[in-house]
């Protein structure tokens, strides 16, 4: 059929929605907020390598949206940051031409988290009243808006454990939960945009071995990217920089040295690194299996590209992390390292999408 009947603007809303140009504009909605969501990840991993992260000691998510406007305020903000020990212990004496340098950064984050509200909002509002919205989309949506305010209060829950007495960076069980759920929103975001683009499956055969090998590539990816998290939480990436071995050794000496044994998965820096350092080489052998079999099972075009897409960013990014490594984790490349693992989170989740298997009854 050359056209869409349900394209036509006088058309019964449930129909407008369902229709090619609507789901166009609301997939591309999705996308755009997906991405702004990838902006404030990196954004945030910045705060955390330079510590910005704590110069601001206020949640105000309503009067925080302007900067200081005089003197008297920076001062103010200035004082209050003197209070906290990362000051006393790390930054004493930096003045207040350099309190403002780190300011600036977290002001930035805070910022960039306000307009992704604004930015799913108001065209939501828009879409909603207009009928472009299918009404089995609104709920999740709705949860989609609750997430993204529930991650605002969480981020703050984290920041507040930096401010605790000898204390000079948050939490790494607090970021490891602000980095999941940042990640849980990006991927909702991203299946939520490829649903509405293209509601039915590519492929018409069900239950393939392709299919489980990308649900399995998310779950490595995603616990690849959330070991990493403790890694930075931790500052595990600042010893043991040597590749493959972790001085001489494939196992680091004192793994398991920590008690009870779980403590050594979160709070043991030679366990985390090497734990992140496991999961990431299983995801570059899951990947290489999902290749073959995926090429070897004559995909089609999109199947091809998304195959392609994933192989490539996976192997950049083991690059990038060994590299990260080797090099004592310089801020550029740690951020492109977090910039790069979500578009490996990314590639996995179109594999995914683009390799289910059509149900009973439904035509690809």
């Amino acid at each position: 059929m050359p056209f869409d009947v349900r394209d036509f603007p006088g058309a019964p809303p449930e129909d407008r929605a369902a229709g090619r140009q609507n789901r166009r504009m609301v997939a591309f909605w999705l996308f755009g907020v997906a991405g702004m969501v990838l902006i404030m990840i990196v954004l945030g991993g910045v705060t955390r390598l330079t510590g910005a992260g704590l110069s601001i000691m206020e949640w105000a998510p309503f009067r925080g949206t302007l900067p200081p406007m005089s003197d008297a305020e920076w001062q103010r903000l200035f004082h209050l940051y003197q209070q906290i020990p990362q000051y006393a212990l790390i930054n004493e004496g930096i003045g207040l031409a350099g309190f403002k340098q780190i300011f600036w950064l977290e002001w930035s984050h805070r910022l960039w988290g306000r307009l992704i509200g604004v930015a799913f909002l108001g065209p939501l509002i828009w879409f909603w009243a207009t009928g472009r919205v299918e009404r089995r989309l609104r709920p999740r949506l709705l949860v989609l808006f609750i997430l993204g305010g529930l991650q605002g209060a969480v981020g703050w829950f984290m920041v507040e454990s930096g401010f605790l007495p000898d204390t000079t960076a948050v939490s790494a069980y607090r970021l490891v939960v602000h980095l999941a759920l940042a990640l849980v929103l990006y991927a909702a975001l991203l299946w939520t945009g490829l649903t509405v683009l293209r509601p039915l499956p590519a492929t018409a055969a069900t239950g393939t071995v392709l299919h489980r090998l990308a649900g399995l590539c998310c779950v490595s990816v995603a616990l690849t990217m959330l070991a990493g998290g403790f890694v930075a939480g931790t500052h595990a990436g600042l010893t043991y920089n040597t590749f493959p071995l972790m001085d001489g050794r494939l196992i680091p000496p004192g793994y398991g040295q920590l008690e009870p044994l779980w403590r050594n998965l979160t709070e043991n820096v030679a366990a985390v690194q090497f734990d992140h350092r496991l999961l990431a080489t299983f995801t570059v052998l899951t990947a290489a299996c999902t290749l073959v079999i995926g090429f070897a099972s004559q995909p089609s075009l999109a199947l091809r590209r998304a195959l392609v897409a994933f192989g490539i960013a996976v192997l950049v990014q083991y690059l990038i992390g060994v590299t990260t490594l080797l090099l004592v984790v310089p801020v550029g490349l740690a951020a492109m390292h977090q910039a790069v693992g979500t578009l490996v989170l990314t590639a996995a989740i179109v594999l995914l999408h683009t390799a289910r298997p059509a149900r009973a009854g439904q035509r690809p």
